[in-house]
């Protein structure tokens, strides 16, 4: 069996950092699912696609060709070949990918493609429904949030380390907005695994988080 370890909770919780670390440590294969609704919504964009049509957005699903790179400075994403690491960042880009992720016909499109990266020696899943729809028999599952506050101030932080305006009001809006989209979803809403463990990272630092997930890991995975 695989061992796949699934890290799943709402956006600026510390997931892709996290999941990042742990696949690095445990020399594991990486699949930033977020990424994908981001990338579909990408290709969506430079496809010139219209976003509220459920089928075109489900047959751009279907064919992505991504690829996830794992580096010693984080994760290259590339779309067709290209580099698009950065550009699916944006803010308007998240927002997108909240929208088109509701779509079952974008679900269906991805969920093979997600089980794919499920290979030797393991595998880290970062979303927010891998363990309840993608991997629903992954040994280890944990849901990773923090409040809406802190991860607006996060968010904040980051913007502005790029040099970017950041208005706190207004990213705190959007992350409400968006965990209200994801919760109240139809098709695999943002919910915990009945099986998984919740960790609260709104006061922990990230090695923090990391030490608590792999002492969860090597409990589950028997690891040394």
């Amino acid at each position: 069996m695989i061992p796949v370890i699934t890290i799943d909770g709402p956006s600026g919780a510390g997931k892709g950092t996290i999941c990042q670390l742990l696949a690095k440590k445990l020399g594991y294969s990486l699949l930033d699912s977020g990424a994908l609704y981001r990338l579909t919504a990408l290709a969506g964009q430079l496809k010139g696609a219209d976003l509220a049509d459920p089928d075109v957005m489900g047959k751009i699903a279907e064919n992505l060709a991504v690829e996830f790179n794992v580096t010693d400075t984080g994760v290259a994403i590339l779309l067709e070949g290209k580099d698009v690491s950065q550009a699916i960042r944006q803010e308007q880009v998240g927002m997108d990918a909240s929208q088109v992720a509701a779509y079952p016909q974008v679900r269906s499109g991805l969920l093979a493609c997600q089980r794919q990266f499920a290979k030797l020696p393991g595998l880290v899943a970062d979303g927010r429904d891998m363990g309840t729809t993608v991997f629903p028999d992954a040994p280890v599952k944990i849901f990773l949030t923090a409040s809406a506050e802190e991860r607006a101030k996060r968010r904040v932080l980051q913007l502005e380390e790029k040099g970017e305006t950041a208005d706190m009001a207004t990213i705190l809006a959007d992350i409400e907005l968006r965990d209200k989209r994801d919760r109240e979803r139809k098709e695999s809403p943002l919910v915990p695994a009945a099986d998984a463990l919740e960790l609260d990272s709104t006061s922990l630092s990230i090695e923090g988080v990391l030490e608590e997930v792999l002492n969860v890991v090597q409990q589950k995975l028997a690891l040394t």
